[in-house]
């Protein structure tokens, strides 16, 4: 059976990472899942090949990143880190992003961090300010590579334009993507990737557990006293509830997953995992992982490959989410 590449590359940085990450915005959210548990899935995910750790100053107020950086000390094999500076809802100047990158670095206990994203664009700062910024950072050795998340395609190519003043590329950009979230691919975003050599770090690749389990049936009544219901229901039996197409479209989708997975032996989310590896060697996703079951879950998503009509049945089974 064909395999996926183990490694992809940040874009034309020239940093390989595997080619699944590991998100980590619920570590350190909760006792049970610190420390002993959670330094368990990071030492699985380096003996598996993954490489590649997500976090943030904001998730888990802090405690993700810190829970990282212990990670780091009691198993020195070498990781791709990824963080993320929050422009709002304090801050106005972008010197405060240097002050955000030091406070990652102590809490990851680190003197470089791989890959620093801005976390989003809505901010009082200019794109251009920014940039000039994380060139700074690059320069004076605390960052290697720069990166921007929830972009739209013309924020990439000014955050890129702006780079390239430096000789820097941009090496990514990290925004929501799944077979039940393909804007990316309608907005511009995933052609910017390809157009502009941007890695796209898909995050939510398993739509916030969605493409775990089974999808329920779509509704097709609603509650209503029944006297009520006779009163309208012939003027509303012919509208569609706000909805319905929608829930319908995830009850075939999830038909169309579990049919590739039980003919693959294979779990529904393993088969979403494959398809977004598949759809574009830009493509990194990075599902959150706070066990080891579920990490080896997906780690085993890299030793196969959806063939063409399975690839092609997915596409469209899953083309009510492009909107």
């Amino acid at each position: 059976m064909q395999q996926l590449s183990q490694q992809r590359v940040l874009g034309a940085t020239g940093l390989a990472v595997s080619a699944l990450g590991v998100g980590t915005n619920r570590w350190g959210g909760a006792r049970s899942t610190r420390d002993a548990q959670l330094f368990q899935v990071y030492q699985a995910a380096l003996d598996s090949g993954l490489n590649l750790f997500d976090t943030a100053e904001m998730y888990t107020k802090g405690a993700s990143e810190r829970e990282l950086g212990d990670c780091l000390a009691r198993d020195k094999r070498p990781v791709r880190l990824v963080s993320k500076f929050a422009p709002l809802p304090t801050r106005f100047s972008p010197h405060a992003l240097m002050d955000a990158l030091d406070e990652s670095l102590n809490r990851l206990n680190i003197e470089t961090l791989d890959l620093y994203l801005v976390h989003w664009p809505y901010t009082l700062m200019r794109i251009d300010a920014l940039m000039d910024m994380m060139a700074l950072a690059v320069r004076i050795g605390r960052i290697r590579a720069v990166g921007v998340s929830n972009f739209s395609a013309r924020q990439m190519r000014q955050a890129a334009a702006r780079l390239a003043r430096y000789n820097i590329p941009l090496a990514a950009n990290e925004v929501r993507y799944s077979l039940l979230h393909r804007q990316p691919e309608t907005n511009g975003v995933l052609e910017a990737c390809k157009e502009l050599n941007v890695a796209l770090i898909a995050y939510q690749p398993l739509a916030s557990g969605k493409l775990r389990t089974q999808a329920p049936k779509p509704a097709t009544d609603i509650a209503l006293p029944q006297t009520r219901w006779q009163e309208v229901q012939g003027r509303l039996k012919h509208l569609p509830w706000p909805g319905k197409a929608r829930q319908e479209g995830i009850a075939r989708l999830h038909e169309t997953l579990s049919e590739i997975a039980l003919g693959r032996g294979k779990t529904v989310s393993q088969v979403a995992l494959n398809w977004l590896l598949c759809r574009d060697e830009h493509i990194i996703p990075i599902p959150g992982s706070t066990n080891v079951q579920h990490l080896a879950e997906n780690i085993d998503v890299l030793d196969w490959r959806l063939g063409d009509e399975e690839f092609a049945a997915l596409e469209q089974a899953s083309a009510f989410a492009k909107r």
